[in-house]
C-alpha cells in the first residue's frame, strides 16, 4: 500500500487500533500483532500515550475513571525511583509510585514469585518487596510515617541470613522493571479479573539499548506469553532496533500469525506523520534516508535537540554495517582522535536526555553548530550518495 498520512499521532493511534480491531474480528482466538520501526525521536513514546489516551475517561476533576490500555514505555520507569539512603548510606531501595494502576494486585497476587521466575531469565540477583516501610519517629513518641512499598536487591546474604542490600546498575534495573511489566501483561493474557480492564496493549522499545543476546531473548520470551495466552489481546510493538524487529517478525509468524508491519516516520512536508507498510522481516536502509533528512534540516538550521537521537542511531546502523564494535568508530580518524573523542561523548550525552525526545527544542547555536560539525564530518568521511547527502555548509565556529 502507499504511505499513508496522519496529520498527528492521535489519528495515527486510531488507525491502529482500527485495523488491530479488525483483524481481531476475524481471529478473535489470536493476539493480533502491529510491528513498528522508527528512529529514535520519531515520536514512538509520544504514539504509544496517544494509542492510550484513545481507550481513557477522564472525569472532571481530572481523575481516569475509565481505561483500556496497557502499556509500557519509556515513562513506565518513571513510576519507579530511588531512595538512596543519603542519610545513613545503607539501604537503597526502589520506591513504587503505588498511586498508579500498574500497581494493582501487587501484594494480593502475589507478583514477586511471578516477578522472580521471569527475572531469572535475565539476572543474578535477587528481590524482596517491603510493603509496610515506616520510618522511626523523630521526636520519639510521635506518630510514625508510612513509607512507599519498595524493592530491595541483594546478591548476598549476612551470616544470620539477612539479605545484603545493593544497588543494581540501570541496565538491571530495567530489566527488572520489564520483568515487573511481564508478569502484569501474563496476568492480563490469563484472564485474571484484576487485569479484566485490559484490551489493547502497546509496548514500545522494552530495555533500552538491547544488545543482541537480549534482542533474542527479549523477543523470544515475550512471544512466548502470547503463545500460551487465554486470552487474546490485540498488541503494538514499537521500535528502532532492527534486531528485535526481526525476532519479533519469526517469532510472531511463525506462532501466533503474520502481524501488521510498518516503517513510522515524520512528514516533513505537511507537519505529520508516514507510515509505510513493511513487507520484509528487516527494515533494512532506512537509516540513509533519515541521514538525507538530517542534512536537509541541518542546512535549513531547523535541527531541534532530539536530532542527537537520530544522529546516533544513524551512526549505529553504519557502524554494524561496516563492522565497526561502537558507533564512535565512524567519527574518529584514529583511536587517538581528540575531535572524534569529544563528538563520540557529545552525541553519548545528548542522546540520552529524555527531553530530547519527549520535549523537543530547537537547539541552541552552540550547539547546532556542534551538530552540525559531527554531521559534517560523518558524511564527508563515509561515502553516502551525494544525489541524497547533498554538501552541508561550514561550521561557523
Amino acid at each position: 500500500m502507499p504511505d499513508a498520512s496522519f496529520p498527528d499521532l492521535s489519528a495515527l493511534a486510531k488507525h491502529l487500533r482500527d485495523v488491530l480491531q479488525q483483524k481481531f474480528q476475524k481471529k478473535p482466538d489470536k493476539s493480533p500483532f502491529a510491528l513498528i520501526y522508527a528512529f529514535n525521536g520519531t515520536g514512538k513514546t509520544r504514539l504509544s500515550g496517544a494509542y492510550r489516551d484513545l481507550g481513557r475517561t477522564i472525569n472532571a476533576n481530572g481523575e481516569t475513571t475509565k481505561r483500556d490500555t496497557l502499556y509500557f514505555n519509556a515513562y513506565t520507569e518513571d513510576l519507579f525511583s530511588w531512595d538512596n539512603d543519603l542519610e545513613n548510606d545503607r539501604e537503597r531501595v526502589l520506591e513504587l509510585n503505588v498511586n498508579s494502576k500498574f500497581f494493582d494486585g501487587l501484594r494480593e497476587l502475589e507478583l514477586e514469585v511471578k516477578i522472580g521466575a521471569l527475572l531469572d531469565r535475565y539476572a543474578d540477583y535477587n528481590f524482596y518487596i517491603d510493603y509496610d516501610r515506616r520510618k522511626q519517629p523523630e521526636p520519639p513518641g510521635t506518630e510514625e510515617q508510612l513509607l512507599p512499598p519498595a524493592v530491595t536487591f541483594f546478591r548476598e546474604r549476612t551470616t544470620d541470613g539477612d539479605p545484603i542490600p545493593i544497588k543494581v546498575s540501570r541496565g538491571e534495573e530495567n530489566i527488572f522493571i520489564w520483568c515487573y511489566f511481564l508478569a502484569i501483561l501474563q496476568l492480563a493474557l490469563d484472564g485474571d479479573p484484576v487485569y479484566a480492564w485490559v484490551e489493547h496493549v502497546y509496548i514500545d522499545d522494552p530495555i533500552s539499548s538491547l544488545d543482541e543476546q537480549n534482542a533474542i531473548v527479549v523477543g523470544n520470551h515475550l512471544v512466548q506469553l502470547y503463545r500460551e495466552a487465554k486470552r487474546p489481546i490485540p498488541t503494538v510493538v514499537s521500535t528502532h532496533h532492527t534486531l528485535f524487529f526481526n525476532v519479533l517478525h519469526y517469532e510472531i509468524q511463525n506462532h501466533i500469525g503474520g502481524p501488521l508491519q510498518y516503517v513510522l516516520k515524520q512528514d516533513r512536508t505537511a507537519n505529520g506523520y508516514l507510515l509505510k507498510e513493511q513487507k520484509g522481516d528487516t527494515p533494512q536502509f532506512y537509516h540513509v534516508t533519515a541521514l538525507a533528512e538530517l542534512c536537509e534540516l541541518a542546512r535549513q538550521g531547523k535541527t531541534s535537540t532530539y536530532h542527537f537521537n537520530v544522529l546516533r542511531s544513524v551512526l549505529e546502523k553504519t557502524a554494524f554495517f561496516l563492522g565497526y564494535g561502537h558507533f564512535g568508530s565512524c567519527l574518529k580518524k584514529d583511536a587517538k582522535d581528540a575531535d572524534g573523542i569529544l563528538h563520540q561523548r557529545f552525541v553519548d550525552i545528548l542522546s540520552h536526555g529524555k527531553y530530547s525526545m519527549y520535549e523537543p527544542t530547537e537547539m541552541g547555536e552552540q550547539t547546532q553548530d556542534y551538530f552540525l560539525t559531527i554531521l559534517k564530518g560523518f558524511v564527508d568521511r563515509h561515502p553516502f550518495n551525494p544525489d541524497l547527502v547533498k554538501e552541508l555548509p561550514e561550521p561557523k565556529n
